[in-house]
């Protein structure tokens, strides 16, 4: 926490960018720092081009870094899918004890 905000980064498949808007409204209405992905161009294919797997590797451990800072993650998971990178951060945050949150119900 820091004072008395609770810090939520968020989790999702770059294919959920209007659920991750609204996610990310919502939280911070509520009083809690949200932390979000790096790009949501990439939803789009906007940054495709300059995205290559080092620099996927590079987003992926900033990622976690943000996880490091935070109390728990929320995982926008519309319609049960949830990706292999966002698999990873889910394993990620119960490894460091950080709580999970879904948007929708999941059954791990």
């Amino acid at each position: 926490m820091v004072g008395k905000y609770k810090v939520i980064t968020l989790c999702r498949s770059t294919r959920f960018k209007d659920e991750f808007l609204q996610v990310q409204k919502q939280l911070t209405l509520e009083g809690n720092i949200v932390i979000s992905v790096e790009l949501l161009g990439h939803a789009d294919g906007e940054f495709g081009e300059v995205i290559t797997s080092e620099i996927k590797l590079m987003l992926d451990d900033i990622h976690k870094r943000k996880i490091d800072m935070s109390d728990k993650i929320y995982v926008i998971n519309k319609n049960g899918y949830i990706g292999e990178s966002t698999k990873s951060e889910i394993g990620y945050a119960i490894k460091t004890g950080k709580g999970v949150n879904y948007l929708e119900y999941h059954n791990a």
